[in-house]
């Protein structure tokens, strides 16, 4: 049986090539709200970032997302990914990948 190809993307914080069932995108729509896309298919301007609590950490430390989706986000959102990321993490390792 032929592989299937694995789509890579690229998280914008570490620079790291991972599959894409291992990033989280962060879109930002055309009137400007920004929100966590899980299904990764929101129309707007998307970013991913790896589901790992310290790499959103850094995200947030260093304001990242903020210059790439071009928006200026709330320490609210922040927390709020850095909850959604640290509970995925959870369950991933939970179930296994």
């Amino acid at each position: 049986m032929k592989q299937r190809k694995i789509p890579l993307r690229k998280c914008v914080v570490s620079g790291e090539m991972k599959p894409k069932k291992e990033m989280i995108r962060v879109v930002r729509s055309k009137e400007g709200e920004v929100a966590i896309d899980p299904s990764g298919k929101m129309p707007g301007r998307g970013a991913y970032v790896s589901i790992e609590p310290a790499v959103v950490q850094k995200a947030w430390d260093k304001q990242t997302l903020n210059r790439v989706l071009d928006a200026s986000l709330t320490d609210q959102f922040y927390q709020e990914l850095l909850d959604y990321v640290t509970h995925q993490k959870a369950r991933q390792e939970l179930l296994g990948k």
